[in-house]
């Protein structure tokens, strides 16, 4: 069998077998690396360990690593109760608000994983103060970035539109941005119907106080027409120590901050300006701002270094590093070749899309982008079908399916869901991703390669 063949049934055996037996999947994609690499590619160490992606290594622990001693020293909290003072009893919000934080980074300019960075934390600990479904918060914060991928600002447009230039293609901006705001408003939807949102309308739930769902006391019937909080769909309740009212405050005031706690805010805010506005490696700033916050106050930080979630670092980078070696065999392109010379317009079409789905799903949306065009380009510019349908919808099939957990997206989502929750928001990322890999193309073969045909 070819090294194609072999790379393929290889990557669904460490699916399945992580997916059956408790064992990192993470683990068995970098001994299916190995093993493939060596006994099928004839590759030496060096070459094996070239698909290893240091940057995205770096981004998962900076970034867990900083934010978790803004946790452990309060001061995430200390914003959390701003956030539900401005929001009061209105749970139903919740989603929406998550939905649009996301979307503000990367609708002004900021690639993806550098605005989930900044911002998956507070978003995630917003739905945990609200007792929202976490596979929901989850959701709205990967497809809320995903709404502003091909904003006129993003550096997703810019690549588009600089690949099809350079193959001869016209591209519509508007449509492409439109088009996609739209189907991550239409899957922001679906996961707000399926993940609990409906039931917010329904009910009115107390806000968690500071700290884990599991260490609160519950407050009900300590007052007045108290009422338990329903639980989540996991079989937790989101409840609220005596003394918490529907904002989110407690007894202890907890309105000034300390010096460290400003000192961590400026932190943040700086990476956040360093990678956002002047384009900086946010991994390795994060890492420098949590490191002098740990010199500075290490009493107060006690710990935060364990928050770092290496399972999902291990998780993530082995399964890039094996997409990597599949990408070195030349396995994704003897894929996109053999789907160019099938002669079907609208059959290639569907097949380019489910490819760079597929694709994209594991490996780096941007750089499959200035692939996928030019691949399709030669076919696109015989003039059997609209250049430009196609390429939205290819645009819109390779970066809506950053919802796996194995996208930088993805992956900085699943590593701020709270610990006890992580393997169950791991498989609903799973699910929802593997699905969108077929469904997405689907939706934008009929909504945007359809009538141009």
């Amino acid at each position: 069998m070819s090294v194609h063949v072999i790379g393929i049934l290889g990557l669904v055996l460490v699916f399945v077998i992580g997916t059956l037996r408790p064992v990192n999947i993470g683990v068995l994609a970098l001994i299916a690396t190995f093993l493939v690499g060596t006994l099928v590619a004839h590759e030496g160490v060096d070459d094996l360990l070239s698909g290893f992606p240091p940057d995205l290594f770096v981004l998962l622990v900076g970034v867990t690593y900083l934010f978790g001693l803004v946790t452990v020293n309060g001061t995430l909290g200390w914003l959390l109760d701003r956030a539900c003072g401005l929001l009061g009893d209105r749970p139903a919000l919740v989603p929406w608000l998550i939905f649009l934080f996301a979307a503000i980074p990367t609708m002004a300019g900021a690639l993806g994983p550098a605005g989930v960075a900044m911002l998956a934390p507070l978003c995630m600990g917003l739905g945990e103060r609200y007792g929202i479904d976490r596979r929901l918060s989850a959701l709205m914060v990967i497809h809320g970035s995903s709404a502003g991928n091909f904003s006129p600002l993003n550096g997703l447009a810019v690549i588009v539109n600089r690949a099809a230039g350079a193959a001869g293609l016209d591209v519509a901006p508007a449509q492409l941005f439109f088009g996609n705001l739209v189907t991550n408003l239409v899957l922001g939807a679906v996961a707000y119907a399926l993940f609990g949102g409906v039931r917010l309308w329904r009910e009115r739930r107390t806000v968690v106080p500071e700290g884990s769902v599991e260490d609160t006391v519950a407050a009900a019937g300590s007052g007045p027409g108290a009422a338990p909080a329903p639980p989540r769909p996991d079989g937790s309740v989101a409840t609220a120590t005596a003394g918490s009212t529907a904002t989110g405050t407690t007894t202890e005031d907890r309105t000034a901050l300390r010096v460290d706690q400003w000192i961590s805010l400026a932190v943040v805010v700086a990476v956040a300006v360093g990678a956002l506005v002047f384009g900086a490696e946010i991994g390795f700033l994060a890492l420098l701002g949590a490191a002098l916050l740990h010199l500075a106050f290490p009493e107060r930080v006690k710990g935060a270094d364990k928050r770092i979630v290496w399972s999902v670092v291990l998780l993530i980078c082995g399964v890039v590093t094996y997409m990597e070696a599949l990408e070195r065999y030349g396995t994704i392109d003897a894929v996109g070749r053999g789907i160019s010379g099938l002669g079907v317009p609208l059959l290639i079409a569907f097949l380019l899309c489910l490819v760079g789905a597929a694709t994209s799903a594991f490996a780096s949306s941007a750089g499959l982008l200035g692939v996928l065009i030019p691949l399709a380009a030669p076919f696109l510019l015989s003039g059997q079908i609209g250049a430009a349908g196609v390429i939205v919808a290819l645009a819109i099939s390779a970066t809506v399916v950053d919802s796996t957990p194995f996208s930088s997206v993805g992956a900085l989502t699943l590593a701020n869901a709270p610990e006890e929750g992580r393997p169950q928001v791991f498989r609903t990322l799973l699910a929802w991703g593997l699905t969108l890999i077929v469904v997405a193309p689907v939706v934008c073969w009929v909504a945007f390669i359809l009538p141009a045909a």
